[in-house]
């Protein structure tokens, strides 16, 4: 059973930002399961959902910490769910993608992502799935902390929400056929 994780930032003041775009994933995978997230075990520091696509099983989640200290709940999401780390799959945004890409990638370091720098380091291996959802680079000299923890403009929310959508398929597609679902969102194996 393969598990999809959603990086964001729980406090309710991130709640719409850029950083946020991975979590937005989940919540539209757990819409359409018909199923919504619930608190997992104490030793899992995650919301799960485990839902069923077509016809195979997969866990949804999203930790229940700062996406800084992402790794130790993945860690532990995926040692009490027994899951491999090459059946796991990290959603999150990647600056360094085009507005409305997406890429889909297994392996290679964290390219400067904290949340994906801190599950790298706690699982001891960057041997698991990322799909990426490009947000673009910040606006001339702004800061990039500033811009991921910035919300959409009304403007970029409509293409946003398409791009979760299309994100949303590849999901699927990843769990039923991850090589069909690699020509989907441009991505390759390491």
């Amino acid at each position: 059973m393969p598990a999809i994780v959603g990086l964001h930032n729980p406090e309710p003041a991130y709640r719409g930002t850029r950083h946020n775009a991975g979590a937005e994933v989940i919540a539209a995978l757990v819409k359409r399961s018909g199923t919504r997230l619930r608190r997992g075990p104490r030793q899992v520091r995650c919301r799960v959902a485990q839902v069923r696509i077509g016809s195979d099983p997969a866990l949804l989640a999203v930790p229940t910490v700062s996406m800084n200290v992402s790794g130790p709940p993945v860690r532990g999401l995926i040692g009490y769910y027994r899951v491999a780390p090459e059946d796991l799959l990290v959603i999150h945004d990647d600056i360094d993608l085009p507005f409305g890409r997406l890429r889909l990638r297994s392996g290679h370091g964290h390219g400067g992502h904290n949340g994906v720098r801190s599950i790298a380091g706690s699982l001891g291996t960057t041997d698991f799935w990322r799909l990426k959802l490009g947000i673009g680079r910040p606006p001339g000299r702004m800061d990039p902390a500033d811009y991921v923890l910035s919300r959409f403009s009304a403007g970029e929310r409509e293409e946003v929400d398409h791009l979760v959508d299309d994100a949303a398929d590849v999901v699927e597609r990843f769990i039923t056929d991850p090589e069909r679902a690699m020509e989907l969102a441009g991505g390759r194996r390491p």
